[in-house]
């Protein structure tokens, strides 16, 4: 039985990542090291729960979706992609598949279920977002070294108003989602410029959405 979760879905850069784990027994072992959502640990508890799990884990995998992928399929299948790149990169297939959210990931070819919250209460998705987030806050930072200014490394490459500052100073990024950027800096651009029908943005402005 393998969880299975993402991270970095409604990030304004960088891919989204999916970990799919298989728990080894005993599992009161995953229990007493305090495996919950990945959300509620602070970094540091984070990253000393992830090097625990990846020694102990039966298997587990990482799965990516890149920037040009996200903005061509758009988020959600974007998201199924990474999970399904994680789930093919695992040594066996499971026999079932515990998904976080609404939906199960198609063209699977496994049995799943999906879980609403299931970072919360089940153990193995759990273990998945933590290696999951771990993971690509790793990336992000990594990627702040290359794009200075836009706060990568304490964002995680989110909306937050440095990241907007940035992106208003310096414009879009190769690192960046295009489509997601453009719908976040509209309303500044609406802001500054009241007169310009609504996507008709001045060429010098537009710029900054290439």
């Amino acid at each position: 039985m393998a969880g299975i979760d993402e991270v970095g879905r409604g990030a304004l850069a960088g891919p989204v990542v999916a970990a799919a784990v298989v728990l080894s027994e005993p599992f009161e072992l995953f229990e007493d090291m305090d495996v919950c959502d990945s959300k509620l640990l602070s970094p540091a508890k984070r990253e000393e729960i992830s090097e625990k799990l990846l020694s102990l884990l039966s298997f587990w995998a990482i799965g990516e979706a890149t920037v040009s992928e996200i903005d061509s399929l758009n988020i959600r299948r974007a998201t199924f992609l990474a999970m399904k790149r994680a789930m093919d990169a695992l040594p066996k297939n499971p026999d079932l598949v515990l998904v976080d959210g609404r939906e199960i990931v198609p063209s699977l070819g496994c049995r799943q279920e999906a879980h609403i919250g299931g970072d919360r209460k089940i153990l193995s998705i759990a273990a998945a977002s933590i290696i999951a987030k771990v993971y690509r806050d790793k990336l992000m930072s990594d990627l702040d070294r290359t794009f200075a200014g836009y706060g990568f490394a304490d964002n995680k490459g989110y909306g937050t108003a440095k990241h907007k500052e940035g992106l208003l100073l310096r414009g879009i990024s190769s690192a960046h989602r295009a489509v997601f950027c453009k719908t976040f800096l509209a309303p500044s651009r609406e802001k500054t410029f009241p007169s310009t029908e609504p996507g008709d943005f001045p060429p010098n402005v537009d710029n900054l959405a290439q």
